[in-house]
């Protein structure tokens, strides 16, 4: 584990940063830039790319409508991949719109993105979400090689508090991202309707399993699924996270 870093986004926006390397620095790394009570914690996974025109307007409008707001709310945190894209991107945005404080912690495979100082050096890799107050870089050179250490941070941030991970739209990832999260025990909620696959994990639990893993997934008692659409199911679906997020008395 290395010091903590300090980046400065083109937007002026900060945000504390660390690089870890195993596991067991995690509780320490997290104390180092500032993230050291436990509380409620939403993990959000899906998308990053290839989200449709269509499907991108429903998500939006949930991260600015129910997520944000009830993260705000409880003064938790928010745990996520970290990019400039997709889902990623987007809870970042509704963060800014509804001028939240909440923090909002990116884990991001350290081989695969591009610091602020080194957008202009190497575009093979991708910008990290300049909405994002936090950042740990863990080892990896593959997307994906950050789903374990997502949960993981999800699993330190909470203690003893609730989390729960929204999983909305994604592709193969997303599959691995839900798997770390049902091991470590956390219910994952679904939301169908966000398209490919929150809507292939969604037809594995009412029984129409097209995908294996899906299949196994659905048998794990952990999730549960959301129906949203643009014009329903705001109220609650809010209502329900908000509930799991609430930290018991």
């Amino acid at each position: 584990m290395k010091n903590s870093l300090k980046f400065t986004f083109d937007s002026g926006q900060t945000a504390l940063a660390i690089r870890v390397n195993q596991q067991a620095e995690l509780p320490n790394a997290l104390k180092q830039i500032g993230l050291n009570d436990s509380r409620p914690v939403l993990v959000v996974v899906g998308g990053a790319s290839n989200i449709s025109e269509s499907d991108f307007l429903g998500i939006q409008r949930l991260f600015v409508e129910v997520l944000a707001p009830i993260v705000e709310a409880l003064g938790a945190y928010v745990v996520d991949g970290g990019t400039d894209a997709g889902v990623m991107r987007l809870i970042g945005a509704a963060r800014t719109q509804i001028a939240a404080k909440f923090a909002l912690v990116g884990v991001t495979p350290a081989g695969k993105v591009a610091l602020p100082s080194e957008l202009e050096t190497d575009s093979d890799l991708t910008p990290l979400e300049p909405n994002h107050t936090h950042f740990l870089l863990v080892p990896g050179n593959n997307w994906g090689d950050e789903s374990p250490w997502i949960s993981d941070v999800a699993t330190v941030l909470a203690g003893g508090a609730p989390s729960v991970t929204v999983l909305l739209n994604g592709g193969e990832i997303t599959f691995k991202d839900a798997l770390y999260s049902v091991n470590a025990g956390r219910l994952v909620v679904v939301i169908a309707g966000s398209g490919r696959t929150a809507d292939i994990l969604a037809g594995a639990l009412a029984g129409n399993a097209t995908d294996d893993r899906a299949q196994e997934l659905a048998k794990s008692g952990k999730l549960q699924c959301i129906n949203f659409g643009i014009e329903s199911g705001v109220d609650n679906l809010g209502q329900i996270i908000k509930g799991l997020l609430s930290t018991k008395e």
